[in-house]
């Protein structure tokens, strides 16, 4: 338990945000939480939100604490106590049941339904509240969970390693490796997260990437690992892909359209890798039906690790939600070298394509720039270039 002589509301809340992390891509569909009962500017006990169902962090706090919190004791919850029932009891409840009079909250609950409620409930019962604090850090915690509430979808984003000139591979198409260790080793931090990561077809010919993700000090964990493929030309080969064989190969789910073959579906459900086939015109799969089918599937967010083609393809189509580039000290300065999107005409710096809510964190030499995706009133697709398969 960690100890202070000083009631610092912040410290105290970086704390709880350490204990909220432990749930770190754990509670999908629900949020990560953490939770700690302060008592005396000392933590005497610590909860966090571990799983969809489970006890949320509030309780289990009071339930480490083992006792009734003295006199004079705070909470600090990185999120807003909710305030209904649901599954485990509403945890508004449990706090004026403990008998705490004093509550520091991060973030406020994203649900309309539901924001600033437990607010409500807590002060109608004569407890004191303060929230907002690191409330910007309290709600990026919780980015996926956050936009699922808000649009009732799940977060499309993508990750991309590239040059100072915006380059990610050369004109060769290599691109082992443009950044550092440090860089890769945070890209399995973020795969962690994301309840699923895709490719495409090419990424898996080129790569044959096993898409898990290996966090020092944590067994492997596999995500859901979806391959675009609107024609099923990954089955065709006699070397199938890892991602149809390994032990994970069930955790796989190839995308593909009716173009791609009824044999060849059958097989990979034989061989025990789902299949979703998306109604389609073309070749492509359409990523707006993509988007319906995770929230059929109760997929909260989708981390796309593809090449240029396919993350282009999210673009041109305005489904991709959120951008992660992992930026090197590297200069390619050649214009035959692969790009990391394209197919757009941006004619003005008015049309381009924005990021908000940045966020630039530093990772050995190289720098993680990651916001959301904000598209301009007017954007233009090259009708030359768009032929992504």
């Amino acid at each position: 338990m960690m100890s202070t002589t000083t009631n610092n509301h912040e410290t105290f809340m970086r704390r709880a945000l350490e204990v909220a992390r432990k749930g770190w891509g754990d509670t999908h569909p629900n949020p990560m939480v953490g939770a700690l009962i302060v008592e005396e500017g000392r933590v005497v006990a610590e909860g966090f939100h571990a799983q969809d169902g489970g006890p949320h962090a509030e309780r289990l706090a009071l339930l480490n604490r083992g006792k009734p919190p003295r006199a004079g004791a705070t909470m600090y919850v990185t999120l807003e106590p909710c305030s209904t029932s649901g599954r485990t009891g509403a945890c508004t409840d449990a706090i004026i049941s403990s008998g705490i009079k004093q509550v520091v909250v991060g973030a406020t609950d994203p649900n309309p339904e539901h924001s600033g409620k437990g607010f409500e409930v807590l002060r109608a019962a004569g407890v004191e509240v303060i929230h907002g604090v690191l409330e910007r850090e309290c709600t990026d915690l919780n980015l996926i969970f956050n936009h699922w509430i808000h649009r009732a979808t799940p977060l499309i984003a993508s990750k991309s390693a590239v040059t100072l000139d915006g380059r990610m591979a050369c004109r060769t198409g290599e691109s082992k490796w443009i950044t550092g260790e440090p860089a890769r080793a945070n890209v399995h931090v973020w795969r962690r997260l994301f309840p699923a990561i895709a490719v495409g077809a090419g990424t898996v010919f080129k790569d044959n990437p096993r898409l898990t993700a290996r966090v020092e000090g944590q067994p492997e964990w596999c995500p859901i690992r979806f391959v675009f493929d609107g024609l099923l030309r990954t089955v065709v080969d006699k070397q199938l892909p890892k991602l149809y064989t390994d032990e994970f190969h069930s955790r796989t789910v190839v995308v593909t359209t009716p173009h791609g073959g009824l044999g060849y579906v059958r097989k990979l459900r034989e061989m025990g890798v789902q299949v979703w086939v998306i109604p389609s015109p073309t070749q492509r799969v359409p990523m707006s039906e993509f988007r319906k089918k995770c929230v059929e599937e109760r997929v909260a967010g989708v981390l796309f690790e593809g090449g240029a083609q396919l993350v282009s393809h999210l673009l041109q189509e305005k489904q991709l939600d959120y951008l992660f580039i992992y930026r090197a000290p590297v200069l390619f300065a050649d214009d035959r070298a692969k790009p990391m999107f394209n197919g757009l005409r941006t004619e003005k710096p008015v049309n381009g394509v924005r990021l908000s809510d940045v966020r630039n964190e530093v990772h050995g030499d190289d720098t993680l720039t990651r916001g959301c995706v904000e598209y301009p009133a007017q954007m233009f697709v090259d009708e030359t270039t768009y032929s992504l398969a």
